[in-house]
């Protein structure tokens, strides 16, 4: 298979493009008042409420071909990692309330030349449940995030009507062999957090090529929950507590997948809403993502990883710019955002540099 070379001039970048990231960190700010005005305290704009807070290793692996053998993925070997599973909205609501799940890796003892303004020696990659980020570019993130802003200060039983409507129509979808996800969005099912799959939604570079990421669940026992539905009404963090019984008792094995850029029309830049075909450019393992049984919610760490810790797509290689117009917004958005969190908690930021850093 042949697949497209990066080169700078495939972004495409709109002519008002600052203006809409503008906004964009207007409104989330905004959003982010009214949320600790409510809880007393700044959280994360989006992935606030955390269900795991881990440590592990990044194996990648050997003999890789050399299309894959890129970046971070051009040498074999094992990295330290720090891992985030968290629910999507950005306010700590009860998990009736079921939306898109994030996974935030940062690995560790990563030289190389890294983008403005990162010095540490660390790779972030942010993902989530879905292979596509509904609102597409920037000027879509914009639109539907203002609707979400405004929905912010509702009554939660409101917002769990919402997930629950939007729950039941991808299940009608299903039934037509389709899936909409913007529903899935805002309706994700009451999976285990340890058996979803996890997706970078957005192209960034790969070396030489582009691709988009994904982290699979690998162990026996994480597919074995892939059955596994929470009942809401009995517990509304329930998603943290399973998560925290099964690294109790499991290690948590995810393979790291690249999908690379093969088809310009079929798997476009700008667009974050185009689901790129696998017939196209399947995903293919270049690491091993293993996080031994542990206590994952100890006081310490959660309060490092939930208040003080940031993880951005911004904490990169060059090798592994983020691309696209979601992106690029994600690039100053992030920043700006946690400048405010840690601003109005009185508590410096902390891009952890290594390993040893994070609370035992």
């Amino acid at each position: 298979m042949t697949y497209l070379r990066y080169t700078p001039d495939i972004e495409q970048p709109v002519a008002d493009e600052q203006a809409t990231i503008d906004g964009i960190i207007k409104g989330m700010t905004q959003q982010s008042e009214t949320v600790e005005a409510r809880e007393h305290h700044a959280v994360r704009a989006s992935h606030a409420k955390s269900s795991a807070c881990v440590t592990g290793e990044l194996t990648i692996a050997s003999n890789l071909p050399p299309e894959l053998a890129q970046g971070l993925f051009a040498t074999p070997g094992t990295h330290p990692v720090a891992v985030r599973f968290a629910q999507g909205p950005g306010e700590t609501l009860g998990d009736r309330v079921s939306t898109h799940r994030g996974m935030a890796i940062k690995i560790f003892d990563v030289p190389g030349e890294k983008l403005p303004g990162h010095g540490a020696d660390t790779q972030d990659f942010v993902l989530a449940t879905g292979t596509t980020f509904p609102s597409g570019t920037a000027a879509g993130f914009l639109r539907d995030g203002t609707v979400i802003g405004k929905s912010t200060g509702l009554p939660e039983g409101v917002k769990s009507a919402v997930s629950s409507t939007m729950r039941n129509l991808n299940k009608a979808l299903h039934a037509f062999g389709t899936e909409s996800a913007f529903a899935d969005f805002f309706g994700h099912p009451y999976s285990h957090p340890l058996a979803d799959s996890y997706f970078s939604q957005a192209p960034i570079r790969f070396g030489d090529y582009v691709a988009k990421l994904g982290a699979v669940p690998a162990s026996d026992a994480q597919r074995a929950l892939s059955e596994w539905r929470l009942d809401p009404h009995v517990d509304e963090d329930g998603f943290r507590h399973a998560a925290v019984d099964f690294f109790r008792e499991h290690d948590v094995v995810f393979e790291l997948k690249a999908q690379l850029w093969a088809d310009a029309e079929r798997q476009p830049i700008e667009d974050a809403s185009v689901d790129w075909p696998v017939s196209v450019s399947p995903y293919r393992t270049v690491a091993t993502l293993r996080l031994l049984r542990q206590d994952a919610y100890g006081p310490e760490r959660v309060r490092y990883f939930d208040d003080m810790m940031t993880f951005r797509p911004a904490h990169s290689l060059k090798a592994h710019r983020p691309l696209g117009s979601v992106m690029r917004a994600r690039l100053q958005v992030y920043q700006a955002l946690s400048a405010f969190r840690h601003r109005q908690n009185r508590i410096a930021e902390e891009n952890a540099a290594g390993i040893e850093q994070i609370p035992a």
